[in-house]
């Protein structure tokens, strides 16, 4: 693999704190809607689903993914839409009550902190925020290109009363300020169309919701596991990830674009240096966290707190450690539907081989008394 270093301006560039967000409160051609305003909406990485082409986007590159965010007083709706893309709801603060189906008809399910979110592709949902006033969602949504956002037929005539409406670029017009010919505007989606859409029942997508309480936490879960400042506890989410633990099985691992697992670890501890040439994104969910990118004397580090969010460029070297907090959580973001290769840092392999570990040839951690008996 190429060496990358990452300049010290690409290190800033990279870092998103969460008080740099900049909200867009008529991203969508619902923001007039009784009921569904002030709605506040972020685009942090990739090229952002919003139908306002002036949106503001904290890192305009592409990683295969989009991260998103969504904020809402109490009592605001997200109206029913669709994407033909995963959209992915991270749930950081107070509760949300989904809904699917055309009419939001076939079912409700009421997040709370914690909780992932995996909406199926190609039907209606909705959310609207059922708990406190701050309450706070990040987003993921598979692709570079997420192919846009299609309204619910009801949404869009709404819309329309309110003087906003979407042109065949499937962006805001403002028909108050600049009125255009029907020609010009999006066609609203049939209800022969409508009807071919699958349907989801509330078991179906309690399958695609991941707990806190569901995650199946590994001790046993990277080569540096077993080195000191290596002790954390990774959880898979969607896909298979990083782990190179042979047992770990995601939740959930219909093809995505991207891999989502939970890492936590109490201070001092994390990930040794290590790269691969996939796209990255961490979130911090508690705790605060150190990343290092660069080896030897090119080092650099960067710190994180609670909902920073850090792009690792392909390749790049890089460590996390929690470095403060009790027991600090990052949710690891990776491009990708294969499982990540990692390589770690010749002084993190020869440690772990003195401990007695090492990787089998399908990259997962294993005991090198195991693995002499087939080179014997």
């Amino acid at each position: 693999m190429q060496e990358v270093i990452v300049s010290a301006a690409e290190l800033r560039r990279r870092t998103i704190p969460f008080t740099e967000l900049q909200s867009d409160s008529e991203a969508f051609v619902d923001t007039r809607l009784p009921g569904s305003t002030p709605k506040f909406n972020y685009a942090l990485i990739g090229s952002g689903v919003s139908q306002n082409p002036t949106a503001h986007i904290n890192l305009r590159e592409t990683h295969g993914f989009n991260i998103g965010g969504a904020a809402m007083p109490n009592g605001v709706t997200n109206n029913l839409h669709v994407h033909f893309t995963a959209e992915v709801f991270i749930c950081f603060k107070g509760n949300w009550k989904f809904r699917w189906g055309p009419l939001g008809e076939q079912g409700e399910y009421v997040g709370e902190e914690g909780d992932i979110v995996s909406v199926p592709t190609w039907i209606y949902r909705g959310f609207t925020n059922v708990g406190v006033d701050d309450g706070f969602l990040f987003t993921t949504l598979g692709q570079d290109a997420t192919g846009g956002v299609i309204w619910n037929p009801h949404v869009m005539r709404a819309a329309r009363e309110t003087g906003l409406a979407l042109n065949l670029g499937n962006e805001l017009v403002d028909l108050n300020a600049t009125p255009v010919p029907d020609s010009s505007l999006l066609p609203l989606m049939s209800d022969d169309d409508i009807a071919k859409l699958k349907t989801y029942t509330v078991e179906q997508m309690r399958r695609r919701v991941v707990k806190q309480s569901d995650c199946i936490w590994s001790d046993l879960n990277f080569l540096d596991c077993v080195l000191p400042g290596g002790e954390k506890e990774l959880a898979p989410v969607i896909g298979f990830g990083l782990t190179e633990d042979r047992n770990a099985t995601p939740p959930i691992f219909n093809p995505h674009g991207f891999k989502q697992e939970w890492l936590r670890a109490k201070s001092g501890n994390g990930l040794h240096t290590h790269r691969h040439s996939d796209a990255q994104v961490y979130i911090v969910k508690a705790g605060v966290w150190e990343v290092s990118v660069n080896r030897g004397a090119a080092r650099m580090s960067i710190t994180l707190g609670p909902w920073d969010t850090f792009s690792v460029p392909k390749g790049a070297w890089r460590s996390l450690k929690c470095i403060d907090g009790e027991l600090g959580q990052v949710l690891l973001i990776t491009g990708g539907d294969n499982r990540t290769s990692i390589e770690w840092d010749e002084s993190v392999v020869s440690a772990a081989q003195e401990k007695g570990w090492s990787r089998d040839a399908n990259g997962y951690l294993a005991p090198l008394s195991v693995l002499a008996l087939a080179a014997a």
